[in-house]
């Protein structure tokens, strides 16, 4: 179960425009009213709330900090976005009040002692948290695993009055830490009596609190949906496969490809689905008896379908259902033995731990790190240790020894050889992840004849973002798979009016998974702007069944303008679905957007970059302009992954006051030792306070202190291959979107002339599917109507609000939480 939670809500700004009630849940689906732009100052309000007794909150809880301190360390293996939870836990735990220490080595550190275990400082963690690995280290600890090395640990942390840690790992040291503290009693009383501690130093720290965070990149540890640092290694694996594709088109080679997982096979799977993968072996998936003859076969029939390369993804933990291991020599041996492929094998190790953390992973780790530290600041003598988890799109606290017993029983579940059990005991997205990949990884389609064949219309609307193409590519194979046709419609409705539709066949969308831009052309222009009667026209001529629109704000319009004009146009009456696809992230009715994280990742990158040019020519702040039209997601996330010192958006005014502040922010940063700054402005956040207004700003009130730089991102903001998750979401929601569409279209079908027409006119046949916390939802179009700004073309509620105040307390300026309740259990 989790305990009510200390939460961020939102920064200490004028006023708020666009936001829900602080107390409302991110999550709510519908709104009682639509409001006006007259009903900002009183919706500020609501957010805003109480001022007074926030803030006395807010010190009451700086008091009951002081005096205590805190311990972070890292254990086990390494993995990307560790920096970003040290920086989070230093800087948070500064913010509340406590005094904080590194824990060098992890538990070697803490055994050893002395300059292992060292004070942070604000400004020691500046610039960690676009690096790799752990800068306080990490080693596998053998003392430790014995009472005379936690009697050594115990002693080192009570010198300091150290009773609170934050250990960063996987299970086995976090396992280690609850041991620590279910012993602490007794290891203090041990040490008193042998005169090595005082009474009174005894008294201070007489109990030892515990959070844990999962820093590993095999996504292994049940209770959290993604643990720190597997984003990151599957950007490296996939920077890999991608590479790894050209050359074996050149050659016509097969590629046997060994990624990390030796008890899960979590990397390799989301790997194989986010590459179109041929053949896929994970441990907790094993291959049938026959699975050489059956592997070669298809790999057979992709080359005498055209296909120039071979794809083998493995997890090195891979094993047949006897259990025996499956070795990638194993494999290749096999397919060049029976085949005569030219086949290779590469094996990518540790590179897939190495590397910048992807923004996922950072803004993970901020997130993490800020929770693990009120955790603590509300912890009692009998507070059970906890693991901070993500859940859905929630930083939460599950108990740390019901989410190991659940890990260890997948190891028990697949040493008995119950692999069923195993992948549900993994979680709901592992399984779906498997069940849409054993789907789209036919060769060619299976003979399923359905009673009726009916045509769905394929088309993108808006601007191109990364996914659109794996969400194509996902919904042409799975309407083949359920038997009916796909007609890829060029140029969205442009192109719907002038008839340039075709007919797609399954090897026709072969390589686009990994593609990015739009195969099928995007353009923004809208039904009605085109003439309904047209539009309608052509669904008759082409007698389209069923739709599926990939786009942005334009696309979830589209279908609302056809769904509003089924009364006048039965040809509308078909089910249609809205699969979001922009950079903005500004569709309502869902939480993510593809194309979002890619975008996300180009602007982080960009940063990274901007951010060393500082550093190397001193005191110098670089104010970037992102895009997201009057969305702030992409600044305000980009922000918190690039560690921006502020991030002006639409959402959250802002004035001449708050900029000055800004300004006088920076100055004291470059006094303290922190010779650079970064500002992000979303592109439309205000019309007179430009880029170019805070850049001169910036630079006329910063003269003899820093000088300043401006960066507009531009276009491409949009462009480059789509990463991992927005692969692996395109792929999954145009598999549900057609599996949706199939049951509407065989309900609603009637013979009309002597041929099948589809008819259906019920609200809940024309939706958009979104990602709302960890469910997949398909909401009316016309129920979503009422949470939607048109004018600014924005959801009226945004989850992503609530991390405001991280990015802010991060960056060292004040800012305002509150309490607030959630209860949730493992999964």
């Amino acid at each position: 179960m989790l305990t009510p939670t200390l939460r961020l809500t939102l920064p200490s700004r004028a006023n708020v425009q666009g936001c829900p009630s602080a107390k409302s849940s991110p999550l709510s689906r519908h709104f009682a009213a639509q409001e006006s732009d007259q009903d900002l100052p009183k919706m500020a309000s609501a957010v805003l709330g109480d001022l007074s007794s926030t803030s006395a909150l807010a010190a009451g809880n700086l008091r009951q900090a002081q005096g205590k301190s805190i311990g972070v360390f890292t254990s086990g293996g390494d993995s990307q976005g560790m920096n970003a939870a040290v920086r989070a836990v230093v800087r948070m735990g500064i913010h509340v009040g406590f005094r904080v220490y590194y824990i060098h080595e992890g538990y070697q550190g803490m055994v050893d002692g002395a300059d292992n275990i060292k004070e942070a400082t604000w400004t020691s963690v500046s610039g960690i948290i676009q690096q790799g690995g752990t800068v306080i280290g990490s080693a596998r600890c053998q003392d430790f695993r014995e009472r005379a090395g936690r009697l050594k640990a115990a002693a080192n942390l009570v010198k300091l009055g150290i009773s609170n840690l934050v250990v960063i790992g996987g299970d086995g040291s976090l396992t280690g830490a609850n041991c620590f503290r279910q012993e602490w009693a007794g290891l203090l009383e041990e040490l008193e009596k042998k005169g090595e501690i005082t009474a009174e130093q005894s008294k201070n720290c007489s109990h030892l609190n515990i959070v844990g965070m999962v820093g590993s990149i095999d996504n292994d540890f049940c209770g959290t949906d993604m643990t720190i640092g597997c984003d990151t290694a599957l950007h490296r694996i996939m920077e890999s496969v991608d590479a790894i594709t050209t050359t074996a088109q050149s050659h016509q080679r097969t590629f046997v490809m060994e990624v990390m997982g030796r008890h899960c096979g979590y990397l390799a799977l989301v790997t194989a689905l986010a590459c179109g993968a041929d053949w896929l072996f994970i441990p907790e998936w094993p291959p049938e008896a026959d699975w050489e003859d059956h592997m070669c076969r298809r790999l057979s029939e992709l080359r005498t379908a055209g296909s120039r390369l071979g794809i083998v993804i493995m997890a090195e933990g891979a094993i047949d259902q006897k259990g025996s291991a499956i070795t990638s020599n194993r494999v290749k041996e096999i397919i060049s033995t029976r085949l005569g492929h030219d086949t290779r094998v590469t094996v990518l190790g540790h590179v897939q731990r190495g590397g910048n953390p992807s923004a996922f992973d950072r803004v993970l780790g901020c997130r993490m790190g800020a929770e693990a530290v009120l955790a603590l600041l509300e912890a009692k003598p009998d507070t059970p240790a906890c693991v901070v988890s993500l859940d859905g799109n929630q930083a939460v606290r599950v108990n740390l020894m019901e989410c190991v017993e659940r890990t260890q029983q997948v190891a028990a579940a697949m040493k008995k050889g119950n692999f069923e059990n195993c992948v549900s005991l993994r979680g709901r997205s592992f399984r779906n992840n498997l069940e849409i990949y054993k789907i789209l990884s036919h060769v060619k389609p299976p003979n399923n004849p359905q009673q009726h064949v009916f045509n769905i219309g394929i088309m993108n609307v808006g601007a191109p973002a990364a996914g659109m193409n794996a969400a194509v590519r996902s919904a042409v194979r799975t309407a083949i798979l359920n038997g009916h046709q796909p007609y890829a419609i060029y140029e969205g409705f442009e192109g719907l009016a002038e008839g340039r539709l075709k007919k797609l066949n399954w090897m026709d969308v072969g390589g686009w998974v990994g593609s990015g831009g739009a195969k099928l052309g995007a353009k923004r222009t809208q039904p009605a702007k085109l003439g309904l009667p047209q539009i309608a026209s052509k669904f008759k001529e082409f007698n389209l069944s069923a739709l599926i629109i990939i786009g942005g704000f334009e696309a979830y319009d589209s279908v609302l303008q056809l769904a509003e004009a089924r009364p006048q146009y039965k040809e509308f009456c078909i089910p249609m679905v809205v699969i979001p696809c922009t950079i903005s992230n500004n569709v309502p009715g869902t939480e993510f957007s593809l194309g979002t994280d890619t975008a996300l990742n180009a602007i982080t990158d960009i940063c990274d970059r901007i951010k060393q040019s500082a550093s190397g020519t001193k005191r110098r702040v670089f104010v970037v302009e992102t895009m997201g039209g009057y969305c702030g997601y992409l600044a305000t996330l980009a922000g918190l992954a690039g560690g921006a010192d502020a991030a002006y958006i639409f959402e959250e005014r802002f004035g001449m006051r708050d900029l000055q502040t800004d300004v006088e922010h920076l100055a004291k940063k470059m006094v303290e030792g922190v010779e650079r700054g970064l500002i992000l402005r979303n592109e439309k956040c205000n019309e007179n306070y430009t880029t170019d207004f805070i850049y001169q700003l910036y630079c006329e009130e910063g003269k003899g202190i820093f000088s300043a730089r401006k960066n507009v991102l531009g276009h491409m903001q949009q462009g480059g291959c789509p990463s991992p998750f927005d692969r692996n979401l395109g792929t999954k929601l145009a598999a549900k979107s057609v599996a949706f569409l199939a049951e509407k279209m065989h309900n609603n079908y009637k013979e009309e002339g002597g041929r099948v027409v589809v008819e259906c006119n019920e609200e809940d046949t024309a939706c958009l599917i979104g990602l709302n916390r960890r469910t997949v939802q398909f909401s009316p179009v016309t129920h979503i109507k009422s949470q939607t700004d048109f004018q600014h073309r924005l959801p009226r509620e945004q989850w992503w609000l609530k991390l405001r105040p991280l990015l802010r307390i991060l960056a060292k300026h004040e800012s305002v939480y509150e309490v607030e309740g959630t209860e949730a259990s493992i999964e």
